[in-house]
């Protein structure tokens, strides 16, 4: 599901992040990540503070899916004697890291864009000196960071991760009027991994007094920002973690997991009922960009039935 070796990871297992800040934001508290991230639990921050709280100062804090780093932020800050890792597989510090560059390419969209009101559509020759920016800043950098540009110039919650697929959407005024703040403290003190969450796991499943911080991409929501693919059995398969560990666990009203693992709760015995199916299956569309794979499971006839003569 997941390559350790894909570009931007992390090659070696664990890297300790040691570097503490010595300015005088080094203990601030975050309770938003710092730069766009599809799924930050900024809405959870208060509650999670008040759950994280009751560990003691002894208790290792392991976050698999960890995102924007605001979990292991947050616990840190509350926890600064605790050991806490924070599993950036998805390259965030990468993008922190280049937060004035961002910036730098924000400055000179942000009076292109204000060419037009707050929220509407950027059309005609502004869109074009738009992608002559990005496309300029991809030549000469190498760099672009997608998530926090798609937040400045498409609708909430869409992003695409190329200036090809950027092209296929609208652009909109959605640019911030100032850039966003450098935060050189955000990670400090965290041990720093890029992995997969089960090898992380492995690692310190047996490890007294560790507690899982668990937040796997949403069933059923868009998953294309992250650096995996996702099928039913790999959000499934996270759920093997939980037995016999303390941990906090999220989850969306939309992914059913919950209402599952209480069903099978109930029908402990069932097993798989399409263990003995046979599979066929029929791509469905919808419209131009958008389809579906139609499935139909079978058991195989018991017995062949002849056509009468």
């Amino acid at each position: 599901m997941t390559d350790d070796n894909a570009p931007g990871t992390t090659f070696a297992l664990f890297l300790t992040f040691t570097k503490m800040s010595n300015s005088s934001n080094s203990n601030k508290l975050y309770l938003s990540a710092p730069l766009p991230f599809v799924g930050q639990k900024r809405n959870f921050a208060k509650d999670f503070i008040e759950i994280i709280r009751q560990y003691p100062s002894d208790t290792v804090f392991v976050d698999l899916f960890g995102g924007s780093g605001l979990l292991s932020h947050i616990t840190r800050h509350f926890h600064p004697q605790s050991r806490v890792v924070y599993n950036d597989f998805d390259n965030y510090r990468h993008r922190l890291d280049n937060i004035n560059r961002t910036n730098r390419l924000l400055e000179l969209i942000r009076p292109i864009a204000t060419q037009f009101e707050r929220k509407k559509q950027i059309t005609g020759n502004a869109r074009e000196q738009i992608f002559a920016l990005l496309e300029q800043e991809e030549k000469e950098t190498g760099y672009l960071d997608f998530i926090t540009l798609s937040s400045s110039l498409m609708f909430s919650m869409k992003y695409r991760l190329s200036i090809d697929e950027m092209r296929k959407e609208a652009l909109y005024n959605n640019v911030r009027k100032c850039g966003y703040e450098p935060c050189p403290d955000y990670l400090d003190g965290l041990e720093i991994v890029s992995c997969d969450y089960r090898k992380l796991f492995d690692r310190f499943k047996d490890t007294p007094d560790v507690v899982f911080l668990v937040d796997p991409p949403y069933l059923s929501t868009d998953v294309s920002t992250y650096r995996m693919y996702w099928r039913l059995s790999d959000y499934l398969d996270v759920l093997s973690v939980l037995p016999g560990h303390d941990f906090i666990y999220f989850t969306s009203g939309k992914s059913c997991i919950v209402e599952l693992c209480e069903w099978m709760g109930r029908n402990p015995g069932l097993g798989n009922p399409f263990a003995r199916c046979r599979r066929k299956e029929f791509d469905a569309h919808m419209n131009y960009n958008a389809g579906y794979k139609d499935i139909m499971l079978y058991t195989q006839p018991r017995t062949t039935l002849h056509n009468a003569s």
